[in-house]
């Protein structure tokens, strides 16, 4: 029977594990997810007019960037999405087994959750990304209480209004272009390619706030996007996708064919297409990539007999992705910016292997740090911090 009140008790179903024991795959995929999304983040870092440069990009994208989309350009973003709606049906299922009320307590770190990115938003990156899941996780958690029947009717059509919205949105695009003539778009003004290569932090600060509703429109455009997403986190969770048993990999084996079959041609033919196309390589066909991405790490994973540095330091990032992918983006500002380093200038003419390097280089000291601070500590810094506020 349908709840009728978010207060109640969530219930158990027969996906629920039995116990609160970590699955290993989430973590190594967290830690995927949270590194994979800095292989298109850096090129916003690096790029003339960081921030506010992504939005006027030009069409002169090199081949060493152009494969670095077709890989990860919204697909690592995607599967963060996916794995915050795990995250979110295993916290339901906790409750569940506590008999605890659901969303109750929930609501509060959705809440601190959505001030930590405000935070982050402000200060370090213009594209956060953890505003808009906050959002999405009041709604996702307020939906776990209904039928198992409304939650797919809300997930399919969210995705089908997502996608309709991104086909007309690439029409007009297009047709924009087509009466333009086909022209270049202009570039990024001067001006904002110094206030980064050479304005100061407030400056820089005070810009985010003068143009936060256009640099914000990300997850209100995806909104639709990021429900879908979530709510096929918790059902890939309750079927047991992420588990280290037969049903488990046969259903990732499956997610691999799919997501893989069909992800990669269309990914590389959105990227091919031009940047009239660039919200459907991204919002479009890069969540099927990402759900065979699932597929194939969780393959690599199963046949991993030893954990190696890779996949521990993959498995260190996953357990502190909050901490981590702040850390990542603060090292880029005071790497890429005039406030530090300004290399971004300073290189800009060298090509595009430095940013490879500096990509490489974030993402060792990401799994070396986490490991090296997972030997002491039981969570991540940021992590830590949350757990002592919603206690309080």
């Amino acid at each position: 029977m349908t709840q009728h009140t978010d207060e109640r008790a969530p219930r158990t179903t027969q996906e629920t594990p039995p116990t609160g024991r970590r699955l290993p795959l989430l973590d190594v995929l967290r830690g995927a997810a949270i590194l994979g999304t800095l292989m298109t983040n850096v090129w916003i870092f690096t790029g003339p007019g960081a921030e506010w440069g992504a939005l006027e990009a030009g069409t002169d994208t090199g081949a060493v960037e152009a494969v670095f989309s077709v890989l990860a350009n919204g697909k690592f973003l995607s599967l963060l999405t996916i794995l915050f709606g795990v995250g979110l049906a295993i916290q339901y299922a906790s409750a569940a087994r506590r008999g605890q009320p659901w969303p109750g307590r929930y609501r509060w770190r959705a809440l601190f959750l959505f001030a930590e990115g405000t935070v982050h938003f402000v200060l370090v990156f213009a594209w956060d990304v953890l505003m808009g899941y906050a959002v999405t996780a009041l709604l996702v958690a307020w939906l776990l209480t209904r039928s198992e029947r409304a939650q797919r009717r809300v997930m399919w059509w969210a995705a089908g209004i997502h996608l309709t919205f991104m086909a007309l949105l690439t029409a007009a695009l297009a047709t924009a272009g087509g009466d333009d003539g086909g022209g270049d778009g202009g570039g990024v003004s001067g001006e904002v390619v110094d206030l980064y290569a050479h304005g100061s932090y407030l400056d820089q600060i005070a810009f985010r706030l003068e143009n936060a509703i256009a640099l914000r429109m990300e997850p209100v455009l995806t909104f639709c996007l990021l429900l879908f997403l979530f709510l096929l986190g918790v059902r890939l969770f309750r079927a047991g996708a992420f588990g280290a048993d037969e049903t488990g990999r046969r259903l990732r084996s499956r997610l691999l064919a799919w997501g893989l079959g069909l992800g990669l041609p269309l990914n590389a033919a959105a990227t091919l297409a031009g940047p009239d196309f660039f919200l459907l390589a991204r919002y479009g066909a890069a969540p099927l990539l990402a759900v065979g991405y699932i597929g194939l790490i969780g393959a690599l994973v199963d046949r991993v007999r030893r954990p190696g540095p890779l996949m521990t330091g993959l498995t260190s990032v996953g357990r502190t992705a909050l901490s981590g992918y702040v850390l990542q983006n603060a090292l880029c500002v005071l790497v890429s910016y005039g406030i530090g380093l300004g290399l971004a200038e300073r290189l800009g003419d060298t090509g595009p292997w430095w940013v490879v390097g500096l990509w490489v280089t974030v993402c060792a000291i990401l799994m070396a740090g986490s490991t090296l601070w997972l030997r002491r500590f039981s969570a991540g810094p940021l992590e830590s911090i949350q757990k002592w506020a919603l206690r309080h």
